[in-house]
């Protein structure tokens, strides 16, 4: 659904419009102004509202030059429909010369409406990259550690200079993320979806857990019969892309219809596993069904509680699997259980919290970090190994 705006002194033909527009079910009106925008003010409330095409009035020939000269030139080339009260030609013909492609007339037909939306919708489509920064973490079962590799790399992410990251739980009936940080949110990502249509910077503050150059969308409370608009969802992700440079979502593994909507969006698909025969035949049940859908390309399996002599071996592992081990990630129980009762994620000085920062590095293809290790005390003292002598 298009984020939209109307600019139209007329109220009558400005209600008229949004009327029309609710009615397609193709729109939703994020910002009415009765008036002309100063080029600041436009700006603003354009980055504001993410609005992603502006229907503009030519009530003022004058005016509607000047703000349809700054759509064009500065924001980005927004998509525009030029509002006009008659089919006079010569206004036509002055719309063309403007570069103008668009025009609806009043009163508004409702198919010429609908296709001008579909016009709108294949050139925001053609822009938008369908693959970018949104990172899926899948557990490969329950009780892997899907939620524990999802928090530390977003927070690993997050540490990277320049780096804004958004975490969003989409557990949504077994969500840990706000225990796990001991947050106290009143609002959760469902309260995201439900007001997608009316998302801006101000009500999106509201919503989020900030926690430096990470934003925490946690899940709300228990609801079994909740449903999730897919298009709403779209929206949402809409809005957050402008935002952040990269995107990491915590999934249930339960394959809900949500889920395969955020599977679509994603870069990647990390799932994630152990090194136990139950996890990896489950995963490789999953592995089956994505591979169904065409998203088997953008799996890569991260194992998880790694063991330095595990039973099977790495190659054996991706062979069961299918798919390629992006990383292992040692098994360190003791660490992972004092962070939760600290509410924090793992230190980046500790063994875990460089595993994780090397895997974001690589995530944003930058190259790893060589940790030296600290000589313990009496190794200062040890003698060097004897040259042989000829």
């Amino acid at each position: 659904m298009l984020r939209v705006a109307i600019i139209c002194p007329d109220q009558e033909v400005g209600a008229a419009l949004e009327r029309a527009l609710l009615e397609s079910r193709m729109a939703a009106v994020v910002l009415h102004l009765n008036r002309y925008p100063d080029a600041v003010e436009l700006e603003r409330l354009l980055t504001e509202r993410t609005v992603e095409a502006v229907f503009l009035s030519y009530e003022s020939p004058q005016r509607f030059s000047v703000v349809a000269s700054f759509l064009e030139k500065k924001a980005s080339g927004i998509p525009m429909v030029a509002v006009a009260c008659s089919c006079d030609p010569n206004i036509l013909l002055e719309l063309m010369r403007a570069g103008v492609r668009e025009v609806l007339t009043w009163p508004f037909d409702p198919q010429k409406l609908r296709e001008a939306l579909g016009r709108i919708q294949k050139i925001l489509d053609s822009r938008t990259p369908t693959i970018d920064r949104l990172y899926s973490f899948l557990p490969a079962k329950p009780g892997v550690g899907a939620t524990t590799v999802a928090l530390n790399t977003a927070v690993a992410l997050s540490r990277i200079p320049d780096t804004s990251v958004l975490l969003v739980d989409f557990d949504l009936n077994s969500g840990i993320i706000g225990f796990l940080l001991k947050l106290n949110p009143r609002y959760s990502v469902i309260d995201a979806v439900e007001h997608a249509e009316h998302l801006d910077q101000d009500v999106w503050a509201k919503l989020v857990w900030p926690m430096g150059t990470l934003d925490v969308l946690p899940t709300g409370r228990l609801d079994p019969g909740l449903r999730v608009d897919p298009e709403r969802l779209r929206m949402v992700l809409a809005f957050a892309r402008r935002f952040y440079k990269v995107i990491c979502v915590d999934h249930s593994g339960m394959m809900e219809k949500y889920s395969l909507e955020l599977l679509w969006e994603s870069a990647r698909i990390f799932m994630v596993a152990t090194p136990e025969v139950p996890a990896l035949h489950l995963g490789a049940e999953k592995l089956r069904f994505l591979r169904g859908l065409d998203l088997a390309s953008r799996v890569e399996i991260i194992l998880n509680r790694a063991q330095p002599r595990s039973l099977l071996s790495r190659e054996q592992i991706e062979q069961m699997l299918g798919a390629a081990i992006r990383t292992s990630i040692p098994n360190d129980y003791a660490a992972v259980h004092q962070a939760i009762m600290a509410g924090q994620p793992l230190s980046e000085d500790s063994r875990l919290g460089q595993h994780f920062q090397n895997l974001a590095r690589s995530l944003l293809e930058l190259p790893a970090i060589t940790v030296t290790k600290k000589r313990r005390f009496f190794e200062y003292f040890s003698l060097a190994p004897a040259q042989n002598s000829r």
